[in-house]
């Protein structure tokens, strides 16, 4: 019988190539949506798509009956919730194993950040409920990138002068679904990064300059001057942008990525192939 994974976080940044993948390795795929509407039109009749909310035990116990694994990507205020709520069904469910996503500076050294601190004590929660787990820690996307330089008007928060390998969501996913294949990925911590480091505002100009040509410069709105202005117009957004780039200012990536890519293969997908990709998609 074809094992099923039940993916949290579906219809996110990670989430979407993470189900297809899946999907594409031969396993049934089960996603909890919160909007089934939303989730239809994003994947086909193949997925399973079921309505629920990870923050209820009653939905997401019921999503979570028959499956071999549960993979956590919901990130937010409720990441932290979602993993401690799977943790504790797991075992009464049969579940097997999960797979979550936390972040490649997420160390106790930065617990004084909320984030981290929430993502942490999310770790700890899998580890504790005795089912088989994989963690993974990665850096940027690439995708995050498009944001940075949307509608044709780059902007960064802060000098953001740490580099970053920089990864191609594709690469995630494929990594994750070889965790659910490979018995030695299992119990394991894996640090993902890309093949390239680069600073933020190296990687927002290479994409303008593919898709962006008549860009002359991208905008930097330093830290202080966000939070003031997020303070005074009440924006709770910007409020939380700054402090979040105000972290990644401080916090430079820690771990090592040579486990990870010895078990399940290293990411390939330089910045370059990934805008190429974006290209023939016409994006």
């Amino acid at each position: 019988m074809t094992q099923r994974i039940l993916v949290l976080g579906g219809t996110g940044m990670f989430g979407v190539p993470t189900a297809n993948q899946l999907k594409t390795d031969g396993f049934q795929v089960r996603l909890l949506a919160r909007d089934t509407t939303k989730a239809q039109k994003i994947f086909s009749d193949e997925f399973e798509i079921v309505q629920g909310d990870v923050a209820d035990l009653a939905s997401l116990e019921k999503a979570m009956q028959g499956c071999y694994g549960v993979h956590i990507s919901v990130g937010g205020p409720v990441d932290q919730l979602s993993a401690e709520n799977v943790a504790a069904l797991a075992t009464k469910l049969g579940v097997e194993q999960f797979t979550y996503i936390s972040g490649a500076t997420v160390a106790e050294q930065n617990r004084w950040f909320p984030m981290v601190a929430q993502k942490l004590d999310a770790e700890k929660a899998i580890q504790a409920c005795g089912v088989a787990y994989t963690i993974f820690c990665p850096t940027w996307p690439m995708e995050q990138i498009v944001r940075f330089a949307r509608d044709g008007k780059p902007s960064l928060m802060g000098k953001q002068p740490l580099p970053v390998h920089f990864f191609a969501t594709a690469d995630l996913a494929r990594m994750v679904s070889k965790a659910y294949q490979l018995e030695a990925a299992q119990n394991k911590r894996f640090y993902v990064y890309g093949p390239e480091a680069m600073t933020m505002k190296t990687a927002i100009e290479r994409y303008c300059v593919k898709f962006h040509p008549e860009v002359e410069k991208i905008s930097v709105m330093p830290i202080w001057l966000a939070k003031l202005l997020g303070t005074l117009t009440g924006n709770e957004m910007l409020k939380f942008a700054s402090s979040l780039m105000g972290y990644f200012e401080k916090a430079p990536e820690t771990g090592d990525p040579t486990e990870a890519n010895g078990i399940l293969k290293a990411p390939s997908i330089t910045l370059d192939a990934w805008m190429e990709s974006l290209n023939s998609k016409g994006k």
